[in-house]
């Protein structure tokens, strides 16, 4: 059916405790070559693990003069003991990083409410860890005595941020295994499962928009609905779009940027979703709403990226805004390849991503084995920058712009969130109580999380790096290279 919204009153982000927020000292010490070389191990799974395994079995074999059985059982046992004794060093680490104590902190009995009186006594005078909190509130043991977003502002000095039994669990079992194998299949039926859930369910906090993305404010005063109609022209404009033009937006949602763009620069959009639900939606709502026909002006595929036909003449403009976390590192090469092969040697491609921070701290990794785990399944290539940058590079193609739209983000979270507590009772009725809970938790931890660089976006506009590409043509001008429009 398609869901009734509600037009909620929109506030500031720092009507629910941001100018209050309060931090804790972190300990920032330089980065090292790990990550990369995890990077690597997971672009060619079925080939760099072995490689590595047998290299450090063949190293043990002569240091320590193995016989050939010994050789093989240190082989056999290197895969298996290297996430174990990765995940074990996480949990030591973030729990002496944080440790259980309250001294110092705040009382966490001031601001929620634990309903089972032994669990609440195990935990009484030291911190509860973080994960612990929200499943208990998701399943029904916790409430918050206040507002949730202004509770989290406060989290470091309530919740302690460490690693949990669920963390390691997750970790090597359902993670490892997406990290390493990013079948089609699998991807597949996971992500459509998370968007076929219900258009109502998404309408609940996006707004009439129904954009699952950033909007750009100019103005921390105006609405979700201006700030998500200038991205939308932003990324229009970025990639020159104009009348007659092909465009392809892979992980469309629901087709608003296609009708937009349709709409306003005379494209020929086709969008791509493995969700039923979303082409639905756009060509019930969006289609007319945006005055385009579909299956004239707009069209949307229902398919794995991997399947996307490849015309004759190929595209003009292709845009994928979030969309490629979902692929993985063990994929992101090769789609970064197929998008060069469907784009055309004067084309833009515009590339929107999220991505963690290089520098990371313990929470980071906590949220996104959050988001891992309910919210974006499949989305380890919510990697840094710089992996991002290489990966385009290497595929051939060069960086006219590249921004971060973090802050921009968290407005936008914050508004969503506001949207979903005045659905409450609605949201509660269709789908029930676990899944208003846990998405009040994505919602206003994520306001923060992109308020303060933890995870963050990145706007990327590409084109092929050739030769004779007209570079003067598209970056001189007054809009060329404008920041926000």
């Amino acid at each position: 059916r398609i869901y009734v919204r509600k037009y909620p009153h929109h506030s500031k982000m720092d009507s629910s405790g941001y100018r209050e927020r309060l931090f804790t000292p972190e300990k920032v010490t330089p980065s090292t070559r790990t990550l990369n070389f995890i990077f690597w191990l997971l672009e060619a799974p079925e080939y760099h693990i072995p490689f590595v395994v047998l290299a450090l079995a063949g190293a043990a074999k002569v240091a320590l003069e193995l016989n050939w059985a010994q050789f093989a059982g240190v082989a056999i046992a290197t895969p298996i003991l290297a996430p174990v004794l990765l995940a074990l060093g996480l949990v030591a680490g973030s729990r002496s990083h944080d440790p259980a104590s309250q001294k110092g902190n705040l009382n966490w009995e001031d601001y929620v409410t634990i309903k089972d009186s032994r669990v609440a006594a195990s935990y009484r005078g030291v911190k509860i860890p973080f994960e612990t909190a929200i499943e208990l509130y998701m399943n029904g043991g916790l409430d918050f005595k206040g507002e949730v977003l202004e509770t989290l502002w406060l989290r470091k000095k309530i919740f302690r941020f460490c690693f949990t039994l669920g963390h390691v669990r997750f970790f090597l079992t359902k993670f490892t295994g997406q990290l390493i194998n990013h079948a089609q299949s699998t991807d597949s039926h996971e992500v459509k499962e998370v968007y076929d859930r219900g258009n109502s369910f998404y309408a609940g906090f996006l707004g009439p928009r129904m954009i699952y993305t950033s909007g750009i404010f100019h103005d921390e005063d105006e609405s979700l609905e201006e700030a998500q109609d200038r991205k939308l022209d932003m990324v229009c404009t970025k990639t020159h779009m104009k009348k007659g033009d092909k465009h392809l937006d892979i992980g469309c949602g629901w087709g608003t940027l296609i009708c937009h763009a349709a709409a306003n620069y005379g494209t020929v959009s086709t969008g791509v979703t493995l969700a039923t639900e979303q082409k639905n939606w756009m060509e019930e709502v969006n289609a007319p709403d945006y005055g385009v026909k579909p299956g004239k002006d707009v069209n949307i595929l229902i398919m794995d990226y991997r399947d996307i036909p490849v015309p004759e003449d190929k595209y003009d403009v292709i845009t994928c805004l979030e969309m490629a976390e979902h692929v993985g590192i063990k994929n992101f090469a090769a789609f970064l390849t197929q998008v060069s092969d469907m784009l055309k040697d004067d084309g833009f491609f515009y590339l929107q991503i999220a991505g963690l921070r290089r520098q990371w701290r313990y929470e980071d990794l906590i949220w996104g084995l959050f988001m891992g785990t309910y919210i974006f399944p499949t989305a380890d290539a919510s990697c840094p920058l710089g992996f991002v940058v290489e990966q385009c590079e290497r595929a051939g193609y060069e960086v006219k712009t590249v921004e971060n739209c973090g802050v921009h983000y968290s407005l936008t979270l914050n508004h969503w969130y506001n949207n979903w507590l005045e659905n409450k009772e609605d949201m509660i009725e269709e789908y029930g109580t676990w899944w208003y809970k846990n998405t009040v938790i994505f919602l206003a931890w994520s306001t923060i999380i992109a308020s303060h660089g933890s995870s963050t976006v990145f706007m990327l506009t590409l084109y092929k790096n050739r030769s004779q590409f007209e570079r003067k043509d598209t970056s001189v001008g007054e809009t060329a290279v404008a920041v926000q429009l």
